[in-house]
């Protein structure tokens, strides 16, 4: 059985290019600290340097990626694919560099743009790992009746 930890080629690969896959730096840093965000140019690195000078096509899809074309990716996938499963080394590195990345995805729970006559929410957040960044609340929130929340967040 597959460790449920284990990323497939298609998410690395989407994690390594996400910051010119993202409308702008402002939309990735919502979504991902700055460690997390400089592990992934190490990522995006390590995947250049192993998939450059395979084919012509290959390069043209690596420089396509990074000019944030998403058809591009279906090509680096697919050999992203064969070279981690030709090189364990290689697999693991790219698994470790992507754990961290996802290490550092920002969390967001909560409630935003409610408009009811009552409102009655409790939210829950477990968020594990270091360099988690969580954000727990409510936003825009109308209620003509009563409004009760309960927020609880759990950081281990």
């Amino acid at each position: 059985m597959a460790d449920p930890l284990t990323l497939t080629a298609g998410a690395i690969a989407n994690l390594a290019f996400q910051k010119f896959i993202e409308s702008g730096a402002g939309e990735l840093a919502k979504k991902f600290t700055t460690e997390a965000i400089a592990k992934m140019d190490e990522l995006r690195q390590a995947i250049w340097n192993k998939l450059r000078g395979k084919s012509v096509k290959v390069d043209e899809a690596l420089a396509k990626a990074e000019q944030g074309d998403r058809t591009a990716m279906e090509t680096l996938i697919k050999n992203l694919d064969v070279a981690m499963d030709e090189d364990d080394i290689f697999a693991k590195l790219l698994q470790r560099l992507a754990q961290e990345v996802k290490a550092g995805e920002v969390v967001q729970v909560g409630l935003y743009g409610v408009t009811a006559n009552r409102v009655a929410a409790d939210i829950v957040q477990d968020a594990q790992g270091d360099g988690k960044k969580t954000q727990v609340g409510a936003r825009d929130i109308n209620a003509t009746g009563d409004a009760v929340f309960k927020i609880r967040q759990n950081i281990d």
